[in-house]
């Protein structure tokens, strides 16, 4: 190119470096988009004829567990309860659409690291008693290339049960536990006595009765303290959450008395009606069984952050439920390399003492999870941690069996 040319496109050039400067990050995600679609516009260069076949076998078999187990589970469950929903009158319409539309999803997505090592041995040891993975490997295969579409189907599993898990699940548990309050075990807590809570800095609310079925409250105060002074305080003798209002914490006081204390002086008002707003709401104030499972993640993390500057003792099980959320959007990925190494093997007498196995090691990793969350609630152990620890000590199994596979 010549200088005269140069000179010409000179502004163009300038404005190449200064997008490259400042808008740097701009090209790179552009550069990593590109190259990503390249890669999927020709996918055979990702996903070949043998990781589809394994795919298809892997979410097949994966539903139709899910289908065989949940349909006994259901089976048990209207044997169990059906004299409950006939003692307390339950439509049929509720019951088909509000408790068992819910029931299902919920105990499936519970379940599903077990449906997915189920059905990982399940079609695995097949192939091998087929000896098709004997025909994979002596092809030039390795193992670790067959654990690919094993992978890849993981990645569809865990995304789709953590989405449902996080956003679409607890809606649902919403409608299935008012249902099991009406027509099921008629027990839920909906009151509570002599709750104090700390809603601003420098700020603490006391109700000395709250009924949660009608959102009212009586023997209600609110002190404000500045440099560990109490410098208003502020009684009602009733306090009524406003249900209808767009935006939350509007209250209502009934009967209120306002003391404003000035060094010496004290400053009095009172009226029969106030209506303000106050950073609290039902749901601090009364807590039922199982309100963490019908929250969604933005709404867990939230409450967990709102209730830790508060100060409240009444979070590990929420935090357990934030952290397991995520954690188990992971099993799958554990439980199937496990899965895999026990059932790769061709093997004289079956497969029955590695299925065996596996079960047992399924079911383990169930147990450590329930035995790490209560011991989080009841004794003080981390909550992040007793989420994880089964993903932990699975982790080291899975790597263990990783090492002895066929290859």
């Amino acid at each position: 190119m010549s200088y005269r040319r140069i000179r010409r496109y000179r502004h163009l050039f300038k404005l190449g470096r200064f997008m490259r400067a400042h808008l740097g990050w701009l090209f790179c995600v552009l550069s990593w988009l590109g190259m990503v679609f390249r890669r999927v516009q020709d996918r055979k260069k990702i996903v070949k004829k043998l990781d589809w076949y394994i795919i298809r076998k892997f979410i097949g078999t994966y539903i139709y567990s899910i289908l065989l187990i949940i349909s006994i589970s259901i089976v048990f469950d209207v044997n169990e309860n059906l004299a409950k929903f006939a003692q307390y009158h339950a439509p049929l319409k509720a019951i088909v659409f509000d408790y068992y539309a819910n029931f299902v999803p919920y105990f499936a997505n519970l379940f599903s690291p077990l449906f997915v090592f189920i059905a990982v041995i399940f079609f695995t040891s097949k192939l091998a008693g087929n000896s098709e993975i004997i025909a994979m490997l002596a092809s030039g295969i390795s193992f670790k290339r067959l654990l690919r579409p094993y992978m890849l189907s993981c990645v569809l599993i865990s995304a789709l049960s953590f989405y449902l898990s996080a956003f679409v699940i607890p809606h649902g548990n919403v409608i299935r536990q008012n249902f099991e309050t009406m027509y099921k075990n008629k027990k839920k807590n909906t009151a509570a006595d002599n709750v104090m809570l700390h809603v601003d800095k420098g700020v603490v609310a006391y109700i000395q009765h709250y009924d949660n079925e009608h959102k009212h409250g009586y023997g209600f105060s609110l002190d404000k303290f500045h440099n560990k002074n109490l410098v208003s305080h502020t009684t009602a003798m009733d306090i009524q959450y406003d249900t209808i209002s767009d935006n939350k914490y509007h209250w209502t006081l009934i009967g209120w008395k306002t003391r404003r204390l000035q060094g010496l002086r004290e400053q009095i008002t009172q009226g029969a009606k106030k209506d303000t707003v106050l950073m609290m709401e039902p749901t601090d104030l009364v807590y039922s069984k199982g309100q963490q499972e019908t929250f969604t993640l933005p709404q867990l993390e939230e409450y967990i952050s709102k209730q830790q500057v508060r100060g409240s003792a009444n979070v590990v099980q929420y935090q357990v439920e934030y952290h397991k959320r995520i954690a188990a959007s992971f099993a799958s990925f554990i439980l199937t390399i496990i899965g895999v190494s026990l059932s790769s093997k061709k093997r004289k007498g079956g497969m029955g003492l590695y299925l065996g196995i596996g079960l047992a090691l399924s079911f383990l990793y169930i147990m450590l999870q329930t035995v790490s969350s209560t011991f989080a609630i009841q004794a003080n152990f981390p909550p992040m941690l007793a989420a994880w620890v089964p993903n932990i000590i699975f982790a080291v199994v899975a790597w263990f069996c990783y090492r002895h596979a066929p290859s």
